[in-house]
């Protein structure tokens, strides 16, 4: 592809996840370097995305931006030496390679849990905010619209999304396990955003716990979905009584710092352990509790890599997602290299509407209204059979790469730098 679009990625595969969490943005932080990336760097065609697994920021630019894009994304996050941790990322500077990523993102290919559907609504939501902040242009509102369509497809053509292969349910498979040997374990759901309440709903149809008990900053989210899926409601306020009721405590708090601190669990009783699954990242859960005596501690890498375990079926579906994503590549090269020549289509639609406008009014005030109604039809009809031939002709050269040439002869015949 000849369009400038690239990518810097910070991602799983490189980083850590102390180096993740230090990194990610919320939807605040996100829009904060959404808008310092287009109105101080005056990037375009952004798309500024994060998630447990991933900080990524999409743009167009002639040139290579990352070491610009890392120190922007490091004064957002309040970090002065942000060049530091510039080796955990890569940079994509092929347009090809920018548009692959997003399409392997989008659609579950470069998750941590491979197929995992949650990103795909994440990519949607990063989209809507560039679209919101008019940083999305024309390459990317067609990028996106091709990789929600190559998501669609995947879903119903392919077994890709099959099995329990998602965060979700794959934190509900491990505390089924660890609380195997307890007769009645009571479950804490802390937290509400998208993977909180993807938790409470496979929470709510399984019939192992003998209580789970949502709690949420928001009370009345958390009422909602207790009532959707038959579960108690605790107020936040009170989340250290939570805390001394339960045997397994999920987070999936959105804040900067650990909520789960020492001062705040230090007071459980010891001879009853204590199982903490942190799904956050930033984590909630202080790194210290790992050494606390009656806790255990699960990250949402361990909860990723169980989920991993399950993916033979989507697996074997891997090849027929990979043939979508380039079928889908292929008809956005074509679309942007027909792209190119919209500027001269236009600007020869516009020579010749003129003209024939001209024309039109030099007759106009011979003929009678019914006259100069079949003039006008009949001159639309003219010079649109006249823009067929030369507009199928830019088209078919754009598919074999000669389109540069005819366009010039086209400029030139016609004159149309004149006229634009």
């Amino acid at each position: 592809m000849t369009y400038p679009f690239k990518a810097v990625s910070l991602t799983y595969k490189k980083a850590p996840l102390g180096i993740r969490e230090l990194l990610a943005l919320d939807e605040a932080s996100c829009s904060c370097l959404l808008h310092k990336l287009q109105h101080e760097l005056g990037l375009s065609d952004l798309l500024v995305l994060s998630t447990c697994n991933r900080t990524e920021v999409y743009y167009a630019a002639e040139k290579d931006q990352s070491a610009a894009i890392i120190e922007a994304l490091g004064q957002v996050k309040g970090i002065a030496d942000s060049p530091r941790w510039q080796s955990y990322f890569m940079a994509l500077n092929s347009s090809q390679a920018a548009v692959q990523q997003l399409f392997e993102v989008a659609l579950g290919l470069d998750s941590q849990v491979v197929g995992d559907m949650q990103i795909s609504n994440q990519v949607k939501r990063a989209y809507q905010r560039s679209a919101e902040a008019d940083a999305a242009g024309p390459f990317l509102h067609r990028l996106l619209h091709s990789v929600l369509a190559a998501n669609k497809r995947v879903q119903q053509e392919t077994a890709f999304r099959d099995g329990a292969a998602s965060t979700s349910y794959a934190t509900l498979e491990l505390v089924q396990e660890l609380t195997a040997t307890m007769a009645q374990p009571r479950v804490l759901i802390v937290g509400l955003g998208e993977i909180g309440k993807d938790i409470c709903r496979h929470f709510g149809k399984s019939k192992r716990f003998a209580e789970v008990t949502i709690c949420n900053r928001t009370r009345l989210t958390a009422e909602l979905l207790a009532a959707e899926n038959g579960l108690h409601v605790l107020d936040f306020e009170r989340i250290a009584d939570g805390l001394q009721a339960a045997d397994v405590v999920i987070s999936s708090l959105a804040a900067p710092t650990p909520f789960f601190t020492r001062d705040l669990v230090g007071s459980l009783p010891q001879e009853r352990p204590t199982l903490f699954i942190d799904l956050s990242v930033p984590r909630s859960v202080a790194p210290e509790l790992e050494s606390t005596p009656g806790v255990t501690v699960y990250n949402i890498d361990t909860i990723q890599h169980k989920a991993s375990q399950a993916l033979a079926q989507r697996l074997a579906a891997i090849p027929h997602v990979q043939a979508i994503i380039q079928e889908s590549m292929v008809t956005l090269h074509a679309w942007t290299r027909e792209m190119q020549i919209a500027p001269t289509i236009q600007r020869l639609k516009s020579m010749l509407e003129l003209l024939r406008q001209q024309e039109v009014g030099r007759f106009q005030k011979k003929v009678s209204p019914d006259e100069a109604r079949r003039l006008d039809e009949v001159t639309k009809s003219l010079t649109q059979k006249f823009l067929k031939l030369p507009v199928l002709q830019l088209k078919a050269a754009c598919q074999r790469g000669e389109a540069e040439q005819l366009t010039i002869l086209l400029t030139e015949l016609f004159a149309l730098e004149m006229r634009s």
